[in-house]
């Protein structure tokens, strides 16, 4: 029988009393750290003098930013993924550290923290933007590592790849497939759940490490202003579709209309959204 990698990280890094550091918590400190150097580099390095940046101006929009991701990715995430739980728990939503933000929901809060910030400021909206966006990638990597270690978003079933995983907190999941695959019972009772795909590690390397690099690569030269934007929903938008191929469709949700996942049917507009962007700025 083949030996599946079994998931055994703790999502506590140590707990004192009432107290506890989680890992999840972490990786969202080191993304903002990593976007405060990312950001005061490119200031000091830049070699524009129309669109000057001060380290103050870094430090509030960064601020902003951070509190937009915070507030929309888990307002988002009650909306579009766990509504019907969220109105028969409401103090959950203040448990962030147990996971459950939604990207798409984040999004939404970090434009309009830097429509904010462009008001404020009297500059452009995709001037600023075009700014932030290379410092994302780096966070969303570390975002999808925190989902791993915390054994959430698990993959699809795969029984016969090599690198599958056997996810403890899949259990629940794998009883109600094994009603429509009974071949599977055997191994469900020698590993006490299924193997699957380490979908979060698949959307670190894309979303993450291979957004990064495309990132990194386009800003070397100077491009119209919003193109790095444009390139940005259009490239997360493609991997997060392809990352959805092997992500297990939300419990509660299924997948919509028995087509797409919700994380799918919401990368579609950010694709669309690109391209306008992107045609308009060459334009």
């Amino acid at each position: 029988m083949q030996n599946f990698y079994y998931h055994a990280c703790n999502p506590v890094i140590f707990k004192i009393g009432p107290i506890s550091l989680h890992w999840y918590g972490v990786m969202y400190g080191l993304g903002f750290i990593y976007a405060m150097w990312s950001l005061s580099y490119r200031m000091r390095h830049s070699n524009s003098t129309s669109c000057a940046w001060t380290h103050t101006d870094v430090e509030h929009l960064l601020y902003l930013c951070f509190l937009g991701v915070l507030l929309g990715g888990r307002i988002g995430y009650v909306l579009f993924y766990q509504w019907s739980f969220f109105s028969k728990n409401l103090l959950w939503i203040f448990k962030i550290w147990e996971g459950g933000m939604s990207f798409h929901g984040g999004l939404i809060g970090v434009i309009i923290s830097i429509a904010w910030f462009s008001y404020k400021k009297h500059r452009p909206f995709f001037q600023i933007s075009d700014f932030v966006v290379p410092a994302v990638p780096f966070g969303l990597g570390l975002g999808r590592l925190g989902n791993f270690i915390n054994g959430e978003l698990w993959g699809r079933i795969a029984v016969d790849l090599p690198w599958a995983m056997l996810f403890p907190n899949s259990v629940y999941q794998d009883l109600l497939i094994l009603s429509d695959h009974p071949e599977w019972e055997s191994l469900f009772d020698s590993y006490g759940v299924l193997p699957r795909h380490p979908s979060q590690l698949y959307e670190m390397f894309l979303e993450g490490i291979i957004l990064f690099i495309i990132i990194s690569k386009f800003i070397r030269q100077p491009h119209p202003v919003g193109s790095v934007s444009g390139l940005f929903l259009i490239c997360y938008g493609v991997f997060r579709i392809v990352a959805e191929i092997f992500r297990q469709p939300d419990s509660q949700l299924g997948l919509i209309n028995n087509i797409a996942t919700m994380g799918q049917i919401l990368s579609c507009p950010m694709i669309i959204s690109g391209m306008i962007i992107i045609y308009i700025a060459y334009r």
